[in-house]
């Protein structure tokens, strides 16, 4: 299992240490059936937040099902998100609209909420074609499959927020082993 870091301030700390000069932008899809549920307490402005201070989301879109309540739709409208009702299955309009944004100039990073591994397509496309990827989940149900073709893993958990280490992290560190792989302002990690 890799090693993981919580609280919020820590993953803020570790994506604003990722990004490179200039602000990234930002595609933040979220799969709102899989991930909008009572059981996992999904706060999607502290996501919002997070991603913003890792660079601009140019496009925050929740897919919704035919069933979501109006009041669940006006919630998200009014955290600044486009909520996109579908009448068929949500998979298949959030990979449609994802697959369009890897081949967008204008966007460099995909977030995508979910744990789904449906996606993995999705964000192994999106990394061949030179887009970072941040995959925001939740347990219990998260694939292992999604969090390896995942740049960057942060596990959602009852209002926490933690950072799962990835290949990256070993290949920026220039390191073999987790244990020796600093969070930015905390030194070394020792586990």
């Amino acid at each position: 299992m890799k090693p993981m870091k919580s609280g919020f301030e820590s993953i803020r700390n570790y994506l604003g240490s990722k990004k490179e000069k200039g602000r990234r932008k930002i595609a933040l899809l979220v799969d709102g059936p899989n991930m909008l549920r009572k059981e996992f307490q999904i706060d999607l402005e502290e996501i919002r937040d997070v991603l913003k201070d890792y660079g601009s989301i140019k496009i925050g879109r929740v897919f919704l099902n035919q069933y979501a309540s109006d009041k669940l739709v006006e919630a998200i409208e009014t955290q600044g998100f486009e909520p996109i009702i579908c009448t068929s299955d949500v998979d298949v309009r959030l990979a449609v609209e994802g697959m369009e944004l890897v081949f967008s100039p204008v966007i460099d990073t995909i977030a995508l909420v979910t744990r789904d591994a449906d996606f993995k397509p999705l964000l192994s496309k999106a990394n061949e074609h030179g887009k970072e990827t941040i995959l925001f989940g939740a347990e219990p149900g998260l694939s292992v499959a999604l969090k390896n073709s995942a740049d960057y893993v942060i596990i959602l958990k009852e209002g926490i927020m933690e950072h799962e280490y990835n290949s990256r992290d070993l290949k920026e560190s220039g390191t073999e082993d987790f244990s020796e792989v600093p969070l930015p302002g905390e030194g070394q990690v020792k586990l």
